[in-house]
């Protein structure tokens, strides 16, 4: 069995992940769950819209991030717009100074769109969940059981970097159960708060005050307390009070990584996690961004700096023309364990008997019929 060590100082240099040819434009549906809602339907016509696509989405990393848990074609991959979309989101904290084989999942969400693409789900995996992982022979990991967040960071060891930590997650998620990935994003949090700003904001509902553990106000500009500290700077506590506002895209994103301090801990930030995507798809869909090339222009830059996305040898520009949104109203959220920390001895999450059904709707694509027939395991928005 493998256990957490200390972080490597060093940054062994990552080896171009192979490409591999799959997945249809409707894949471009993945960009609503970001809150990038791209619409090149604009007054410009197709060739006006596919010539601000390509300039602005040269900044989007594209790598294999699904390895040997991408769906196949007998599980219902392929090229095709047809049949169900699984995807595995993931949030790090990925700032400058840090290297790439020294960061955890901080947020693991399975994204499933059904067979008739009128909806999306977003089910939130917590990070303390224990999983079997298996060796990994790209970061020379022998395999062992740690919790959900700890699958990617041993992924990306000894030069795997962040692909290898996404397929290594993949790879752990599919065998816990059963879903098989059509695509993944790696969502740099630090990044995205780019994205919201672009969007001037959105609103969010503060449901419980809660106290940042992250970040301080140093002569009323927000500031990471570590950097704070080593600047030998005081700052004043950041303190997130109930109710709802517009909110920048540093507090935004502060808010919706709390858990200490709340009433259901982890719980409650994988539900504000949900609430923070849900409330950007629905800003970016307004506003009139959609019909503005300018808009949509500065949203996709912004979009770069913030994501890795997974699309197979399909062009991203392509990619992004097949874009056939689904509308920030149909995000379903949908929580485990009915929303509370369910532990094991060792004191890590495990899934009770009806999130495990819940797994298995998705991979069966019926989980429209069992949301209905447990409507517990949909999320409070607010």
């Amino acid at each position: 069995m493998t256990v957490a060590a200390d972080r490597p100082t060093e940054v062994p240099a990552a080896p171009p992940a192979a490409r591999r040819k799959r997945r249809s434009p409707l894949w471009a549906r993945l960009t609503t769950t970001f809150g990038v809602v791209l619409l090149v339907a604009s007054g410009g016509g197709l060739v006006g819209g596919r010539m601000v696509v390509k300039q602005t989405t040269s900044t989007i990393v594209v790598d294999d991030l699904t390895g040997d848990a991408a769906k196949t074609t007998e599980e219902g991959g392929g090229s095709t717009i047809e049949g169900p979309i699984d995807m595995l989101l993931m949030g790090v904290d990925a700032r400058e100074r840090w290297a790439a084989d020294a960061l955890h999942s901080d947020t693991i969400i399975i994204l499933h769109i059904p067979a008739t693409h009128d909806q999306a789900y977003l089910i939130s995996v917590p990070r303390d969940t224990e999983v079997e992982v298996p060796a990994f022979a790209k970061s020379k990991y022998e395999g062992g059981t740690v919790k959900a967040t700890e699958a990617f960071y041993w992924g990306a060891q000894n030069g795997a970097g962040m692909a290898g930590g996404s397929q290594l997650l993949a790879k752990t998620l599919k065998n816990m159960t059963g879903i098989s990935f059509d695509g993944a994003s790696i969502i740099n949090f630090g990044g995205f708060k780019s994205v919201i700003d672009e969007l001037g904001g959105v609103e969010m509902c503060v449901d419980q005050q809660v106290s940042s553990k992250h970040m301080v106000l140093v002569d009323g500009k927000p500031m990471y307390l570590a950097e704070a500290r080593e600047a030998g700077k005081s700052g004043k506590p950041v303190v997130h009070k109930v109710g709802c506002r517009e909110m920048e895209g540093w507090e935004a994103l502060d808010y919706a990584r709390q858990r200490y301090g709340l009433k259901n801990g982890d719980y409650d930030r994988q539900r504000h996690q949900q609430q923070l995507i849900k409330a950007i798809a629905k800003k970016a869909s307004e506003g009139g961004v959609l019909s503005n090339p300018l808009k949509i222009n500065s949203l996709v830059k912004a979009a770069g700096k913030a994501f890795t996305l997974d699309t197979g040898q399909i062009e991203l520009t392509e990619f992004v023309l097949g874009l056939k949104n689904v509308a920030a109203n149909d995000l379903v959220l949908l929580r485990t364990n009915n929303g509370t920390f369910s532990g094991n001895n060792s004191g890590r999450e495990v899934f009770n008997e009806t999130s495990l059904k819940m797994f298995q709707a998705v991979k069966n694509d019926t989980l429209a019929e069992f949301v209905l027939d447990h409507p517990d395991v949909i999320a409070n928005e607010k």
